[in-house]
């Protein structure tokens, strides 16, 4: 596992590289749906990191947020899910907070973790047992048992949430999910309706440093499902945790419903 991990680490370094080349340059770009940006690089990445993950594991199955899905993966034990720019709101307005997000989801659970974050100069790594690491220092998330005063990557807070902290808050879902496993934050959560790609990588980096991560409702998350989607997501040092899925109980209780 740590020799395909360090694979997985060069092949989304050299995505990384190519992403940031492209950067700031006159690439086509366009929304998929009304607030959901795309552009040229990310298709162009997307590409190169099927084809050389594909030589990686030619058994493992795929998905990616620029590939159209194949129900073929969900029979496959072994599956890469990959976001070739998670975050691509900050890459088209020259912001440093996106990311290329690659995992290696087997039977369901992610086993390897890769965020290349260039523009931050950030390489995140992590492999189910073997723990969490930013550019080759192993991480670990912070001691907290209250809830107030727990820092959350966000832009503004509903005033519910007041009694919390703003810290930076990157573009990239799986960047303000990494901030928890470097102790930097203390709290991210969803209470929507979210893709696979958009976590996987993030979701291992977050469990192996100590963080625990479920969905909103506090349930363990799965990967490779029918619809690879999760009902949001919750990732929290360990002693606020059950503090934030009661708190978030009733608004996601009410999102669903209004599904």
């Amino acid at each position: 596992m740590p020799e395909l991990a360090e694979e997985v680490a060069a092949i989304a370094a050299d995505a990384g590289r190519l992403a940031m080349e492209l950067w700031e340059t006159d690439f086509r770009r366009w929304e998929k749906a009304p607030g959901n940006p795309v552009c040229a690089v990310d298709l162009e990445l997307d590409g190169m990191l099927r084809q050389r993950l594909g030589a990686l594991l030619p058994d493992a199955g795929w998905l990616s947020e620029e590939t159209i899905d194949d129900a073929a993966r969900l029979g496959a034990e072994r599956i890469w899910v990959v976001d070739p720019i998670d975050g691509t709101r900050d890459y088209l307005r020259g912001r440093s907070g996106w990311a290329i997000s690659v995992a290696l989801v087997d039977r369901g659970r992610p086993v390897i973790g890769v965020l290349d974050a260039p523009a931050r100069g950030e390489v995140w790594t992590a492999t189910a047992g073997g723990g969490a690491f930013r550019n080759g220092e192993r991480l670990r998330v912070a001691s907290r048992d209250q809830l107030a005063g727990a820092r959350v990557p966000a832009d503004q807070l509903p005033r519910i949430d007041r009694d919390l902290v703003m810290v930076p808050k990157p573009n990239s879902i799986a960047l303000r999910i990494a901030l928890v496993a470097a102790g930097e934050a203390d709290l991210v959560a969803t209470i929507r309706w979210g893709n696979e790609w958009d976590i996987a990588a993030a979701v291992l980096l977050a469990s192996e440093a100590g963080a625990t991560v479920s969905d909103a409702f506090g349930r363990p998350l799965d990967f490779n499902t029918p619809n690879a989607e999760a009902f949001g997501v919750l990732a929290t040092v360990p002693g606020i945790h059950a503090q934030a899925v009661e708190r978030l109980a009733e608004r996601a209780h009410a999102t669903v419903g209004a599904r």
